[in-house]
């Protein structure tokens, strides 16, 4: 697969990477450990060397599978995984004080079988602690040799700023999808200016964006699009017409309308890795195949001016997990 760079500090991975959330939280029930396992490694197998978890993701428990997953290819992968929790604590408290950033670096080094962690990321900004202290432990453990690189999750404009002044932010993950746009009103010229990489998640909009998924469709109870307004039976059937676009686009280029999905992503710039989760072999060669795809400017014209004439309907979390975002 094709290699990108992600920052200024020589930070190469693959084209796309690999979500690991879903394998252990967020979508139902976790993947069973072994099953999971080996979804991991063939993600390997095929070229995959950027995987994604974080400690909250169980809490704790996809830590752990991913860190047995990869231990046998160790020095050929990037894992970036996440602080910025209170995982003792009910409700995702948020806490980066520079004492508790040091508790989970150790733990999750511990959980991951790793003594670095190539890619660590404040996942959500913490009102509470000033970003250039949160920036500054960082720039600790990188001298340390704890950390290799700086990343920041759902972070805004002025906070990218304030944080890569004290220590080089090497990548953003944010959602990003033909789904929503929004980081491309401020947030992709920033990353620009700054020589800062994009790691999408929830890429092919989780899920919906495969057509797989439609207004008649059941979630498990412990998955959480049932709570996401976006995926209310009203907004999914609004949003429908968003999906045959993609999906009569895909038809032309003979694909499928997740590869065009991210094929679409790939082509926004050459510092962007997109990381696609899913639980399924076959969901993984299909999504690893869009790296293949390569969308014309005509076919790129036409996603666009699709694309400015559908109105996507219902926000992208519930209210109080919206106000943590782009801060």
């Amino acid at each position: 697969m094709q290699k990108r760079q992600l920052g200024q500090q020589g930070l190469t991975v693959s084209a796309l990477g690999f979500g690991c959330m879903g394998l252990s939280f967020g979508y139902g029930p976790a993947t069973e450990r072994q099953q999971a396992i080996a979804l991991i490694r063939a993600a390997v197998e095929q070229g995959v060397t950027l995987f994604d978890t974080a400690e909250i993701y169980g809490p704790y428990l996809n830590e752990d599978v991913v860190g047995e997953a990869l231990a046998p290819f160790r020095d050929k992968v990037v894992i970036a995984t996440k602080f910025g929790f209170d995982c003792d604590r009910p409700g995702q408290v948020l806490n980066s004080r520079p004492e508790h950033i040091r508790s989970s670096v150790e733990g999750s080094l511990k959980r991951l079988k790793t003594d670095c962690i190539d890619l660590y990321y404040q996942h959500r900004v913490d009102p509470d602690v000033p970003v250039e202290d949160v920036a500054g432990t960082i720039a600790d453990l990188i001298t340390e040799g704890k950390v290799k690189h700086f990343g920041l999750s759902e972070a805004g404009p002025e906070t990218i700023r304030r944080a890569h002044a004290v220590c080089p932010v090497a990548a953003l993950q944010s959602e990003y999808s033909l789904w929503w746009r929004q980081p491309e009103q401020e947030i992709l010229p920033l990353l620009a200016e700054l020589n800062i990489g994009f790691v999408p998640f929830s890429p092919l909009g989780k899920g919906f964006l495969t057509g797989a998924i439609d207004a008649s469709t059941t979630f498990d109870s412990s998955d959480f699009r049932n709570i996401v307004p976006r995926f209310s039976e009203e907004s999914r059937m609004a949003n429908q017409h968003l999906v045959d676009v993609v999906k009569e686009l895909a038809a032309g280029q003979g694909v499928t309308p997740a590869q065009i999905a991210l094929a679409w992503l790939l082509s926004k710039a050459p510092w962007i890795v997109p990381i696609p989760g899913t639980t399924k072999l076959h969901r993984l060669e299909e999504n690893l195949g869009a790296a293949n795809v390569t969308l014309s400017p005509e076919a790129i014209g036409n996603i666009n001016r699709a694309l400015t004439q559908i109105d996507v309907v219902g926000d992208r979390y519930p209210q109080h997990l919206q106000a943590r975002v782009g801060k």
